[in-house]
Order: C-alpha cells, then structure tokens, then sequence
C-alpha cells in the first residue's frame, strides 16, 4: 500500500466516526439541551466534513490537528451521563485530559469535568422564551435564522412572530423568499412554507405570524398567544428610551435594538458588559456591528498591556443605508454611489466604547470609510499601550485569548497568510484578529480586526437575548480539571 493509500484509508476511517458522532450530538441536543462544542465551535447540525473541518481548527492550540479519533470517547462518555442544559465543549476535555496525570478513564475523567451539568446542580429545562422580530430586513432575517437554527431543542428561544410594513400584494411570500435565499448568505438551511390566509410563515416547523403594523401602538401580541416575549427592534427607527418603550405592549416584557442606543439605554457586548444587565431592565442595545468587533479585543488589550489612547478606522462593507446611484441622501457623502466609490462617513463606535468599558479612560478616536464590497469589514485598532511588547508576545496572547478565556467566543484569530475580506463571510465571532497584519513597536500595537458586519454581529445580538432571557446555557469544562 502507498503512503496516498494510507493517507485515503485514515481519511475515511475519520469520516466514519465523524458520521456516527452526528446522531449523538443531534441526540443530546433535542433530548436533552445540550450544545457540543469544539473549542467553541458548535457541532449541532453539521456535516461530515464540516466536523472533520472543525477538529482542524485544534491546529491553532498545540500545532497538531485533533482527530476525531480522540473526541470520540468523550462524546460517547456524554451519552451515558443525566446531563442538564448546558454546552460541553469536546475539545477542551480531550485537550485537558491529556495533561491530567490522575490515571482517570475517560468516562471517569468527563463526568468529574462536566459535574456542574449532571444531578442536583443541573439546570432544569425551561419553556421556550417567547421571541418578536420589529422589522425584517437584513438584520433581522439573519437573526431570524439563528432563532430558527437554534430551536431545535424546543425549550431556548422560539421565533413567534414578525412585525412588518404592508407592501401590498404577494407580501409574505417575497418575505419569504427573502428569508430562503440570500445572495451573501447562501440558501436557508431547512425548509420553508408560507399560509398567505393566516399570514404565517412555516420554517423548520417553526411557526412564525407576520403581523403587519405601522407603529408599536397597533399591537397586541397576546392575541397571537405570545407572552413574556423579548422583542427584538431591526428598524432602528427609535433609539431612545421613550421611543422603544412603545414596543412595550401586551405580550412584550423587553426590548433588545439592534443599533447604537441613546441617552440611558445600556449598550451591551455580549462578553464584555453584558452580566451588568440588570434582571429587571426592559430596554437594552446591543451596541454597533463595529463596537461589537473593537470592544473585546480593546478589553483584552488593556487587561494585559493597558491602554493609554487609540484610534479606530473601520473600513466599511456599503450598506442599505446608502444610494445604488448618486441621489439625494441627508449625509454629506452617502448619497453618492456605494457600488462605485470609497465614501468617507462618521462612526459612533469609538464613542460607544465608553458606555461599553466604562473603566477604561484611554481617549478613543475613529473614522470611517465606506467601500464596494457588500459584506464583511475591517476595524483598523491603532493603541499606545501603558507598556512596551514585541509583536510575538502579543500574538502569543491574542491567540491565548481566542481558544481559552472568556471572550473565546467573541475574538477569533486567523494566521492564513492570503486571508480576504470574503474568507470571514458567515463568521460567528465579532472580529478575528489577522496574525499576519499585527504590527507592534515598542508601546504601539495595531490590530487588524475583520468582522463579519452582518451575520458575526448578529451572532452577538442572538448571545445577548439568551442572556437575557435566561437560556445561556453554562459551558463546561469551565476550567481545567
């Protein structure tokens, strides 16, 4: 046999346990509430090769790609275990495993790693949380599909309705289609079937009213059977507090805007302030796409470095904001064509950072620039730290910062040296820092952050409403054991 032979036999040997390991994962998840991850990377409702893709990424952490080989038996330790909902990230046991000296089995080893998860401490099902969309348009329907994809266990947050303008006739299906296909985005994962007489869209079982209303003032969800429900604002239309307290109708227990908001209403990034939320506040932001993509790796750098000033350029993907063709626009430059030029415009992001980071008293500055692509951006983080480093000191730390603490979910990190813009298209984290682009001299380091300006902050917006709602789940193992 050739060593391409033994090379073929291995890659199939792996594509066979990753195919058994699919009706495990699909098995805690609808039975019982449970997320499996790899190194916080979901595996619910993934392909073969997107398991074999993911076991790759474990490259990053000690130079070696994790076979499924390894993560197996954790998987299988899992199945044996009463588990309550939780997320059990596979990888951190198999990782962490290796370097316990105990001379513990793995069955023995998982069920002492994911305790907090088992018998008495286990977290009780809930019922599914009630969960609105106010507008429906890029935002929103991304949101609407991780709603969707995530309510496959039927007790986290369920899709009940969608709240739009009147557009005249074949309204709900062209939503529909909308929400279908997408030609950033790629197809929906499932299925999808609309009742134009009861106005309702069906997604993957999911039954979803469309309501149709000018104002807030118009409804009253509890006539649809929603209550307790988390209303999520896409339109942007009200950014205050007296403005989205109108969503505040019979059915509606809080409002989550998915833009900047204005004057007391928390800005919220999830990973960074989102546990100062308090039980009983009705109305929150969750901040910019580009707060969402500067804020945690600013954090992690003033934890370790601090940071004495910084500048921001965000270089922009165009929005439906601007013009297709130059036309009249009430911004100076946004009128002329997104398709065709660069446009310099302003950003809130720098001055949200203070609502974000309250403790951090470094001046931040920003700009923006507006160019022809129609997703993905890049937040250019210029700082002046308290202290000098060298550049593989930092890339050894923002790499640390990825894969094992507590903002592992919002800062990713990529060494691939021809990386562009559209690699990071369906990214689920806030920013991924560019290993081959960080500069550092002395006191000055520059990150080069590429976000996912729609879907990655999306993401982000899905993570605050589980919080809020009670349905974020605690993620094991916590620490090493």
């Amino acid at each position: 046999m050739t060593v391409n032979d033994d090379s073929f036999t291995n890659w199939k040997n792996r594509e066979e346990i990753a195919e058994s390991m699919i009706p495990l994962i699909g098995k805690l998840h609808r039975e019982r509430d449970v997320t499996v991850l790899l190194h916080s990377r979901s595996l619910v409702n993934k392909s073969v090769v997107s398991i074999l893709k993911t076991h790759r990424f474990a490259r990053q952490i000690d130079g070696a790609e994790l076979s499924v080989t390894e993560t197996m038996p954790f998987l299988q330790a899992l199945t044996t275990l009463d588990l309550g909902p939780s997320q059990i990230d596979i990888g951190m046991l198999a990782a962490t495993y290796k370097g316990d000296d105990r001379g513990r089995t793995v069955a023995e080893f998982t069920a002492e790693a994911v305790a907090g998860a088992t018998g008495a401490d286990k977290i009780e099902r809930r019922e599914p949380r009630d969960v609105v969309l106010y507008g429906f348009g890029r935002i929103g329907r991304l949101v609407a599909r991780l709603l969707i994809e995530k309510s496959g266990s039927g007790n986290g947050l369920r899709l009940r309705a969608i709240v739009v303008r009147g557009a005249g006739g074949e309204d709900i299906v062209k939503r529909a289609s909308l929400l279908r296909r997408d030609s950033i985005h790629g197809q929906f994962q499932g299925t999808i079937t609309v009742d134009e007489e009861n106005s309702t869209i069906l997604a993957n079982g999911n039954e979803i009213k469309v309501i149709y209303a000018d104002d807030p003032s118009a409804v009253d969800y509890t006539e649809y059977g929603i209550r307790d429900a988390i209303l999520i604002d896409n339109t942007g239309r009200w950014r205050d507090r007296e403005g989205l307290s109108n969503h505040l109708r019979p059915g509606i227990e809080k409002v989550v805007l998915t833009a900047p908001g204005k004057g007391d209403v928390p800005n919220i990034v999830h990973g960074v302030n989102h546990d100062t939320v308090k039980p009983d506040e009705q109305i929150l932001s969750c901040a910019s796409c580009t707060t969402n993509a500067i804020v945690p790796p600013l954090k992690a750098m003033a934890d370790e470095y601090g940071v004495l000033r910084g500048h921001v350029e965000t270089v922009h993907s165009f929005t439906n904001d601007q013009n297709l063709l130059d036309n009249y626009h009430k911004s100076e430059r946004r009128g002329r064509s997104a398709p065709l030029n660069m446009v310099i415009t302003e950003t809130g992001a720098a001055s949200a950072v203070a609502k974000a980071l309250p403790d951090l008293k470094a001046r931040i500055t920003g700009s923006s620039i507006r160019v022809p692509v129609p997703d993905v951006s890049i937040a250019i983080l210029n700082l002046q730290l308290a202290r000098e480093a060298s550049r593989e000191e930092v890339l050894d730390y923002l790499r640390e910062v990825s894969l094992t603490s507590p903002l592992k979910r919002q800062i990713d990190f990529i060494t691939a040296p021809d990386a562009v813009s559209s690699d990071f298209i369906g990214s689920r984290h806030a920013s991924i820092v560019d290993a081959g682009a960080l500069k550092v001299e002395g006191d000055n380091a520059i990150l080069y952050l590429w976000y996912d300006n729609e879907f990655g902050y999306s993401c982000q917006v899905v993570r605050v409403v589980q919080y809020v709602s009670g349905v974020e789940y605690p993620t094991f193992p916590a620490t090493a054991v």
